[in-house]
């Protein structure tokens, strides 16, 4: 198959996967080879399950306030 022959949605993917593979093999993973400490992770999956939950996180002003940037 010939560019010219693809469609603009294939000719779009072609080029989307080509820049997603150059800037995978110009700029690899940083965190390749690390571990994850398991207290990150349970919070992770806290998280996702919050989320699958409907629960909402904290509130800005909330977040704000822990960080010591409140008004």
């Amino acid at each position: 198959m010939q560019v010219k022959d693809l469609t603009t949605d294939e000719l779009k993917t072609l080029i989307r996967e080509t820049v997603v593979e150059a800037l995978g093999d110009l700029l690899p993973d940083p965190d390749r080879g690390l571990t994850v400490k398991e207290e990150f992770k349970q919070e992770l999956l806290e998280i996702q399950n919050r989320r699958r939950s409907g629960t909402r996180g904290i509130s800005a002003a909330e977040a704000m306030k822990r960080l010591g940037l409140g008004v």
